[in-house]
């Protein structure tokens, strides 16, 4: 087991957290245990983070600011460490997006991320057997915070119909999922439109991909692979993306339509009805 003392809390913003709560917990005269008694967790999880065994959660960060009196510091360091938690290759992009000012996204496979569930997202990171999936998906969670901001992105997706088939987790999974995406319908800021297989060859056929906006920087065009993620300013690029994503639009259902398939895909393939006036 790692020595906190050892720790150089200029190594990585995850080193840092442990080091000042370490820091803050022993100038309060508090041992672990005492410290979790107050925050209504264990010594050990506190040993834990203070050793960068386990990644900090946002709620465990609020509590220990408000414990320890310390106006929001490690609630503050709670999102530099769960994006430090990012694969390498993808945290310039959640940098970018979270940043950007309108989001246009089509995804081919999977629901999009910042609409994930907890219980999906966990299954989807878990396919990939990471060495730690409660980073991975904390990390995931926080990205959505983005959307509960007092003035979010506005973010457009177009999901094509097989995310809503695949059952990923199994069907109560997915029936919470397809909930959480009805949740989204009257949502200000978020537009969700279903790319269904009706509409044959379309330009997304090579994969998903997003578009970043902003209001003072150029836009970006992302796209993955399965190992590593791709993304571009460069305008040509970006006016193609442009093109391709109006005509997934002009392709895909109406946002009432697609709402009105997401219920029924969730009553008929997972075995239950939305609430009353769910989709009105």
């Amino acid at each position: 087991m790692a020595n906190i003392q050892s720790l150089d809390p200029s190594a990585s913003p995850l080193d840092y957290y442990g080091w000042e709560l370490r820091r803050q917990r022993e100038a309060h005269g508090l041992k672990q245990g005492q410290l979790g008694e107050i925050i209504f967790c264990t010594g050990s999880l506190i040993g834990q983070i203070e050793t960068t065994k386990k990644v900090p959660t946002r709620d465990f960060s609020e509590r220990v600011d408000a414990a320890l009196g310390t106006d929001g510091v490690f609630s503050r360091l709670a999102g530099l460490v769960l994006r430090s938690q990012l694969p390498n290759w993808f945290q310039p992009y959640a940098e970018m997006e979270a940043k950007a000012a309108y989001i246009s996204t089509y995804q081919a496979q999977l629901v999009y991320g910042l609409l994930q569930t907890e219980e999906y997202a966990r299954a989807v990171l878990a396919t990939s057997k990471p060495d730690d999936l409660d980073g991975l998906l904390a990390a995931r969670l926080e990205r959505q915070r983005i959307l509960e901001q007092v003035q979010p992105p506005l973010a457009w997706a177009v999901l094509d119909e097989a995310a809503l088939h695949r059952p990923i987790g199994g069907a109560d999974v997915m029936r919470k999922q397809l909930a959480r995406l009805l949740d989204f319908i009257s949502h200000r800021w978020m537009r969700i439109q279903v790319l269904p297989f009706c509409a044959g060859e379309h330009p997304g056929l090579a994969g998903s991909f997003t578009v970043l906006r902003f209001d003072d920087h150029p836009e970006i065009f992302y796209t993955e692979d399965m190992m590593s993620g791709h993304m571009t300013a460069n305008p040509e690029t970006v006016r193609e993306a442009f093109l391709h994503y109006a005509h997934l639009q002009a392709a895909a259902l109406s946002v009432g339509d697609s709402a009105a398939l997401i219920a029924r895909v969730m009553e008929e393939r997972y075995g239950d009805r939305p609430e009353q006036g769910a989709v009105a």
